[in-house]
């Protein structure tokens, strides 16, 4: 079944192409209450990770960039995401979630995506 995404110029056509990775990768990546997805919302100048049961439609977690305990700390857009990481393990855990599985929302597993996905496991979130 093909999805079609409009293609257009310059910096949509980047999105675009993102949100074409991201159904490709939602057609294999499910989150069930034993081990729910973690998606990974990337912008230019923000992180935002939730942690979401898809069977509910329920969010169990969600840490981001604009959280007033990250917001003013200093450092590059890579440690912002480490702490993004760390938080959003911290509240999965709370809510009870040991295992997740990880939705990189159509980015390359690189960078910020990658630091986040790190921190989230030295935290103690199994992937």
């Amino acid at each position: 079944m093909a999805y079609g995404v409009k293609i257009a110029k310059g910096d949509a056509y980047k999105r675009a192409a993102i949100k074409r990775r991201h159904i490709r990768v939602r057609k294999h990546v499910s989150g069930t209450p034993e081990r729910p997805r973690l998606v990974v919302t990337r912008s230019n100048r923000h992180m935002v990770a939730q942690v979401i049961d898809d069977i509910k439609g329920h969010t169990l977690a969600s840490a981001s960039t604009l959280d007033s305990s990250i917001r003013g700390t200093e450092g590059d857009k890579s440690a912002l995401a480490k702490q993004v990481g760390a938080l959003v393990a911290e509240r999965a855990k709370a809510a009870g979630v040991e295992a997740v599985v990880f939705d990189r929302g159509g980015n390359k597993y690189a960078g910020r995506i990658a630091a986040l996905a790190d921190a989230a496991r030295e935290a103690g979130l199994k992937f």
